[in-house]
């Protein structure tokens, strides 16, 4: 079959290593690795396999008993790229490869992967790229105590010998440098766009949540947009933003996210706050949950996790929006929504069939409504065009008219204050 030419045959590890962290069971942890590797394209997952290990070998990762038996696997499979979900470090990866004659990526070298095919805007390029060069630099200097060359993983090449680690070495940081360089330019302009959007008095309206919860479809269903929304991890990469109004509510500004997951890459940690500084700038957090997925209680901590290295505390607004009740049993279904019928937090919502949204688009207008405050305004006659903005704006709530100018109690938002201050 020539069109197939392309395709990568994969093999999915999980190193399940006793005493390590057992927050995720084994075979969950493998499944969702199994989706990481299926959102690329050029691969093809033959297999996966859970390990059991006493304990990490420092040089091999796995006994040589372990190692012989996988490498018959691959080679009766034609495996020619083996996946292991966690860390692998460079003088395990460089063994591995040679004892199995296959390519190896760890983890986050797989994460890196996903990320550099999906990052959409010019920002999300940069940081990628950035994140792919930081990881690589790591493992350049510490496999080269060798003084054999790693393969190429990304791109570069040479032969051994310390002059070439410096100059690879040289060569990252210089491209690090420039890519710094390109991205604050970028970053300048994304800021001047959310100053822009500041002055908008629309509330921002920002969706997160564990990768594949249901994000993109939610969005979709209320924008009416095309955003890629495939069933698939790390979809979306760059926040996607769209005006919308509210069925009998507000106009805001809904906000799509990258998904997270669990154990990120420190790397793209650090190069995706900006992606994320959306989130900052919103004044409600829709947490979307994949309510079906036996492991979303875990899948939320890590939500919480990331939320508050970014900086999201507590006292952020938040609602949680509990998505795909569509495909539960119909038992596990009525407790679920029973569950969101005591809590006025809690939302249980289908993103494909629409059951509960209207009651969550309800909830976002009573939220996003608790947050105006009242003041009063002196206006002397010369501000005829605020007092017409503020009329406009529907946020008069009573005027009195005297010799010195208008007198307007208010009801507002912090947004359309900012705004109005800049009138």
């Amino acid at each position: 079959m020539e069109h197939e030419a392309q395709v990568t045959r994969a093999w999915v590890l999980h190193p399940d290593i006793y005493g390590a962290d057992q927050r995720r069971e084994a075979s969950f942890a493998l499944e969702e690795a199994v989706s990481l590797a299926d959102a690329l394209a050029q691969l093809e997952v033959v297999g996966a396999t859970v390990v059991k290990l006493p304990k990490a070998h420092p040089g091999m990762l796995f006994g040589s008993g372990k190692i012989e038996e996988l490498g018959a696997l691959f080679k009766s499979n034609d495996v020619e790229l083996v996946l292991i979900d966690g860390p692998v470090t460079p003088v395990q990866q460089r063994n591995l490869e040679k004892a199995w004659k296959v390519k190896l990526l760890d983890r986050t070298g797989l994460i890196l992967e996903i990320f550099s095919d999906r990052a959409r805007t010019r920002e999300g390029v940069l940081q990628v790229e950035m994140a792919a060069l930081s990881y690589q630099r790591t493992r350049l200097v510490r496999a080269w105590t060798h003084l054999e060359r790693q393969r190429g993983g990304l791109g570069f090449v040479g032969g051994p010998g310390e002059t070439q680690i410096e100059a690879d070495r040289r060569a990252i940081d210089d491209q690090l440098v420039r890519l710094r360089r390109q991205l604050s330019k970028v970053v300048k302009t994304r800021e001047l766009h959310r100053k822009a959007r500041a002055k908008v008095p629309f509330p921002i309206v920002a969706l997160v949540g564990y990768t594949n919860a249901g994000k993109s479809t939610l969005f979709n269903h209320v924008t009416g947009a095309d955003v890629m929304a495939k069933d698939m991890l790390f979809a979306t990469l760059d926040p996607t933003m769209r005006a919308v109004e509210l069925p009998d509510g507000p106009e805001v500004i809904l906000s799509d996210t990258v998904g997270f997951i669990s154990d990120l890459p420190t790397e793209l940690v650090a190069s995706f706050r900006a992606t994320l500084e959306e989130v900052l700038a919103a004044d409600l957090i829709l947490h979307v949950r994949d309510i079906a997925h036996p492991d979303t209680e875990m899948q939320s901590e890590d939500v919480h996790d990331i939320l508050n290295s970014l900086g999201v505390g507590s006292s952020a607004k938040k609602i949680e929006v509990w998505n795909k009740i569509d495909l539960l049993e119909p038992e596990q279904g009525e407790a679920i929504r029973a569950r969101a019928d005591r809590d006025d937090e809690i939302f249980a919502v289908s993103a494909v069939t629409g059951e509960g949204l209207e009651a969550l688009f309800e909830a976002i207008t009573k939220a996003l409504a608790a947050d105006k405050t009242e003041e009063v305004l002196d206006l002397d006659f010369a501000q005829g065009k605020q007092r017409a903005w503020l009329f406009k704006e529907g946020v008069v709530e009573e005027e009195i008219q005297d010799e010195t100018g208008f007198h307007l109690r208010v009801r507002w938002t912090a947004r359309q204050a900012r705004k109005f201050e800049g009138l």
